[in-house]
């Protein structure tokens, strides 16, 4: 299986969430092209009520165990309440462009 589908199925299962989002942003940094090491996530769960940012974090990265200690090199994370996407319009965060690794 994929990273990617890897992440989507574990974060389903285990947050349950309302609205799931994962890019594989790879392509925009310096690997090997089919690479899967550079993920962004946006995430809406109830699962995330009355806890703070770190602690919904810290719930991701305890899900996505097995993938940060294989082959993921980098995860960003947006976690958000289904109140705070409404507030947010859901929109999903843009990802700045990578400043490093190419070379440059």
């Amino acid at each position: 299986m994929r990273i990617q589908q890897s992440i989507e199925n574990k974060l389903q299962n285990q947050l349950e969430p309302e609205f799931l989002q994962v890019e594989n942003e790879s392509h925009q940094h310096n690997v090997p092209s089919g690479s899967e090491s550079h993920f962004k996530v946006t995430i809406v769960s109830a699962a995330f009520e009355g806890i703070n940012s770190v602690k919904r974090h810290q719930q991701v990265y305890r899900v996505l165990q097995e993938e940060l200690q294989g082959g993921v090199h980098a995860l960003s994370l947006r976690c958000h309440t289904p109140t705070q996407w409404s507030e947010l319009g859901e929109q999903i965060h843009l990802t700045p462009n990578c400043r490093g690794g190419s070379g440059h």
